[in-house]
């Protein structure tokens, strides 16, 4: 589980509905039995407030703290060396700022990861999408790209341990940084299998975001 880029007031400590958002994504892999161990990777000046806030709300032995990077590629890399896992054993990689992820959904994609080998939950595209030049004067359009070929990636994404490690052995090789796992399999050509995602599985980037969130979590709660 990663932070966000580095800012001033990290993302991942801001409250919603009281609760930190690191707390809450916590909470919904805790609600999955077959979630055995989480390592959440944050930057070295936070991770003393990371331990703090995972003992205060009592997670125990089932979560642990490590060192992440500057950058998501980083601290995912960091987070996979920690871990005492076996090359088909499952990993899930999710942002610590999308709270609002629920436990059907990590379930589904451990499914989908057990069957394929990679898996990541993604929302079909509603609008339509322009492929663009971009030039000194803008930006122009080159194509139209069809919807059903398009969806918008989400996280959790999950992976078959040994083939998330030859993923990144590769990148790392090659110099390559991408802006998720998937396209670090992609490039692996490991073949990744899509999970049916949701609106409310938001990432929490801009103001309204959070407010957006609140919005959510009341109606789940009433």
């Amino acid at each position: 589980m990663t932070g966000p880029q580095p800012s001033p007031k990290p993302k991942q400590f801001l409250a919603l509905g009281g609760v930190p958002i690191l707390i809450h994504s916590l909470r919904a892999f805790v609600a999955v039995p077959r979630v055995t161990a989480i390592y959440v990777a944050v930057r070295k000046p936070e991770m003393e407030r990371a331990e703090a806030q995972v003992a205060e709300y009592g997670f125990g032995a089932r979560v642990h703290v490590v060192e992440g990077g500057e950058k998501r590629q980083e601290s995912v890399a960091n987070a996979l060396n920690a871990l005492p896992a076996e090359p088909d054993d499952i990993v899930l990689v999710h942002d610590a700022v999308r709270p609002l992820i629920d436990a059907a959904t990590i379930e589904r994609t451990i499914d989908a990861v057990a069957e394929y080998g990679a898996a990541i939950v993604g929302m079909p595209a509603t609008d339509t999408i322009k492929q663009v030049e971009r030039t000194a004067h803008g930006a122009l359009v080159t194509a139209t790209i069809p919807r059903e070929f398009v969806v918008q990636a989400q996280t959790p994404q999950g992976f078959r341990f040994g083939l998330l490690q030859r993923a990144f052995a590769e990148a790392t090789a090659d110099g390559f940084v991408g802006t998720d796992e998937a396209s670090l399999a992609e490039r692996a050509g490991i073949p990744v299998a899509v999970v049916h995602g949701s609106q409310v599985n938001l990432k929490i980037t801009q103001p309204g975001d959070l407010a957006l969130a609140e919005f959510y979590l009341q109606q789940r709660t009433h």
